[in-house]
């Protein structure tokens, strides 16, 4: 049976459309009693310091564009954000320096190869490939207007808060981690630099870069993260128009093509949401005006994606008979 979808004006003017008839707490509920025992993956060791996160640790919420916020499992834990980072960089990069200068310096293509390949930079025209892989996400920090380090930091910072609607704290064990094992990511900044693809200063940018992976979520602030994006780039818990709603398609279509690493296209193919992954087991995905989902999962498949949190959003967009590529 096709859900029945009834026009709501929110409290902000944005007009919002939602399944009256849709159980989102059953259904959340059931993706987490379904996957709980799911033991397949293995949590990231190559940053050493995530190595240590509980592989029994399982978390999803989802908030629909009404402000309604529904989940299950460990929900207070936190992880961090990782590559998902690399959206609200690119979120701030469009807002600053508009569409199609982004497009120009930093690209939209699938590198079909794993996000930190050097070999996609060279292929490239762009030689960054697109803002989701390691290259273009480096140099999308570059890209930033500030004034200097400090107040690059302050904004992207401050930009991750309003996107939350909370006071997000760096991991200082993750960020020191990172640090001292970001040597491959040094070489795809030197070869950006050779290329005339970067923007800035590569230590700064890299130190930079490296701290905005190393903020701690939770799922409900992750959740609250992409709910952004399912309503037109304005918080539903603050009011604030983070990104113009022009942008939105652009910055989705980037979690589409290149947002689940080199299984994006499998990713789309079966269920047709745009997501974003990242290593410490977090993901996020969204329907435009409708809602956003945040899993969480620490142990990973060979791409690089959580488990887990994978089958949990596959579940309830099934659930919810929810694709962008249906017509309803």
């Amino acid at each position: 049976m096709r859900k029945l979808y009834l026009p709501l004006v929110l409290s902000f003017g944005i007009t919002a459309v939602y399944a009256d008839n849709v159980n989102y707490q059953k259904i959340v509920d059931q993706a987490y009693s379904k996957y709980k025992n799911d033991n397949r993956g293995k949590v990231a060791d190559y940053i050493p310091e995530l190595a240590k996160y509980n592989k029994n640790l399982y978390a999803i919420t989802l908030i629909t564009v009404d402000g309604k916020v529904y989940s299950a499992g460990n929900v207070k834990a936190k992880f961090p954000l990782e590559s998902i980072s690399k959206i609200f960089a690119l979120s701030l990069a469009l807002q600053q320096h508009g569409a199609d200068e982004v497009l120009e310096k930093i690209g939209s293509e699938a590198t079909g190869l794993p996000f930190n390949s050097i070999t996609a930079i060279e292929q490239q025209p762009t030689k960054t490939g697109n803002g989701l892989v390691n290259a273009g996400a480096i140099a999308t920090i570059s890209l930033i207007n500030a004034e200097g380090m400090d107040d690059k930091w302050n904004l992207i910072s401050n930009n991750l808060n309003d996107y939350a609607n909370a006071k997000l704290s760096l991991n200082q064990d993750v960020y020191k981690s990172e640090m001292d094992s970001n040597q491959h990511n040094q070489a795809i900044t030197q070869l950006l630099i050779s290329h005339k693809s970067f923007y800035g200063d590569m230590n700064e940018t890299l130190d930079i870069y490296t701290r905005e992976c190393s903020v701690d979520v939770s799922t409900i602030e992750l959740a609250q993260m992409a709910s952004v994006l399912a309503n037109n780039g304005k918080s539903i818990f603050n009011g604030k128009q983070l990104l113009n709603a022009k942008l939105i398609p652009k910055l989705l279509s980037q979690m589409a093509t290149a947002g689940m690493y080199d299984y994006s296209g499998t990713w789309m193919y079966n269920v047709g949401i745009p997501a974003k992954s990242g290593v410490s087991g977090g993901i996020i995905a969204v329907v435009p005006g409708k809602y956003a989902i945040a899993a969480y999962s620490p142990p990973l498949d060979s791409y690089g994606n959580s488990v887990r949190a994978q089958e949990a959003i596959k579940y309830i967009a099934k659930a919810t008979d929810e694709n962008i590529f249906n017509t309803k």
